[in-house]
C-alpha cells in the first residue's frame, strides 16, 4: 500500500462514483456488479500509474537527483530510491496491478461494449508513457502532463463509469468530471513545486521548470479559479443540483494558503498548498457525490 501510495486513491474513486451516480440520476440505471468491477479496475489502474511513475522516475535518475538536492521534498514512495524493494520485485508488483485492471476491463468490454477497452487503453497509454521512453511527455513541459491528468483522473473514469452502466455516451458525465478533474490536475501541478529544482537538474521539464516558480504559481491560481468556475457552470447547466454549490466552501481554506505564499518560496512552503489541494479535492468531491445521492433520493420519491 505504501509502495503504490494508496492514500491518494480518492482522486480516482471520486470520479468513478460520480459517473455511476450520474447514471442513476439521469438514466435511472445502476448495475452493482458492473460498478464493483469498474471500481476495482480503476483503482488497480491508478495504483499501476503511481508505481510505473516511480519505476521510470527511478530509472531516469529523478529519485537520485531529489536525494542530492537539499531544498527538494521527494514525492515518490522512496521504496526504490532507498532500496526497500528490489527493482525487479517492484516491477512485478506494478505489472500485476496492470493485469488486474486489464482483467476487469476485458470483462466489462464483454458486458458493456468495446468502448470500455478504448477508455481503459487510453488511460493505460497515458499512465505508461507519462514517464516511460521514448515519449516521456510528462518531462516535456508543454502542458501535456496537465491534460493527461485531467483525462486520467477526470474525464475518462467518469465517462467510462457512466458508459459501463448505460452503454451510451453523453456530454453530461464529461461536464460532471471537470470540477474534480481540474482539482486533481491542480494537485499534480502543485506537487511539482516541492522538487522542481531536482527536476531541472535531472532534465525533467515540468511547467514549473519551464516557466519558473513565479509564473507557475500564477497558473496554479488560475487552475484554482477554473476548478470552482467549472462547478458553478455545472450547476447552471443542471448537471449538478444547486445545493452542490456548498462545495464552494472548500475554496476558502485553499485561498488562504495561496494568500500566504510569496512570488518565490522555499520548497517546504508548498507543503500546505499540497495539503489544501488534497483536502479541497476530497471534501469537494464528497459534497458533489452526496448532492447526486440526495438528488437520486428526491427523484425516487
Amino acid at each position: 500500500m505504501k509502495a503504490s501510495r494508496f492514500q491518494v486513491i480518492p482522486v480516482m474513486v471520486i470520479p468513478v462514483i460520480l459517473g455511476g451516480l450520474g447514471a442513476i440520476v439521469w438514466n435511472d440505471t445502476f448495475h452493482p456488479l458492473l460498478f464493483v468491477l469498474t471500481f476495482i479496475g480503476s483503482i488497480a489502474a491508478h495504483l499501476f500509474s503511481n508505481m510505473i511513475n516511480d519505476l521510470w522516475d527511478f530509472r531516469n535518475g529523478i529519485d537520485t537527483a531529489e536525494k542530492e538536492t537539499a531544498s527538494t521534498i521527494a514525492t515518490n514512495s522512496g521504496f526504490l530510491a532507498n532500496g526497500t524493494i528490489p527493482e525487479r520485485t517492484f516491477s512485478l508488483l506494478t505489472w500485476s496491478l496492470f493485469a488486474l485492471a486489464l482483467i476487469c476491463g476485458l470483462i466489462l468490454s464483454v458486458t458493456s461494449g468495446w468502448l470500455v477497452l478504448v477508455f481503459g487503453g487510453l488511460g493505460a497509454l497515458i499512465a505508461y508513457f507519462y514517464v516511460a521512453p521514448p515519449i516521456k511527455f510528462g518531462y516535456r513541459g508543454k502542458g501535456y502532463s496537465e491534460i493527461a491528468i485531467l483525462l486520467s483522473f477526470g474525464i475518462l473514469p467518469t465517462l467510462g463509469s457512466y458508459y459501463v452502466q448505460t452503454m451510451t455516451i453523453d456530454y453530461r458525465p464529461i461536464l460532471l468530471s471537470l470540477p474534480v478533474g481540474l482539482l486533481t490536475t491542480l494537485i499534480l501541478f502543485n506537487h511539482h513545486f516541492l522538487h522542481w529544482q531536482a527536476d531541472r537538474t535531472a532534465g525533467k521539464r515540468t511547467l514549473v521548470v519551464v516557466w519558473g516558480e513565479k509564473r507557475a504559481l500564477v497558473f496554479s491560481k488560475f487552475l484554482f479559479v477554473l476548478s470552482y468556475a467549472a462547478l458553478i457552470y455545472c450547476v447552471i447547466d443542471g448537471v449538478f443540483p444547486y445545493y452542490t454549490l456548498l462545495a464552494l466552501l472548500t475554496a476558502v481554506p485553499f485561498y488562504r494558503v495561496y494568500s500566504n505564499l510569496k512570488a518565490e518560496n522555499p520548497s517546504h512552503a508548498y507543503l500546505p498548498l499540497m495539503g489544501a489541494s488534497l483536502k479541497a479535492t476530497k471534501n469537494g468531491g464528497i459534497i458533489m457525490m452526496l448532492a447526486l445521492v440526495v438528488q437520486a433520493i428526491i427523484q425516487a420519491f
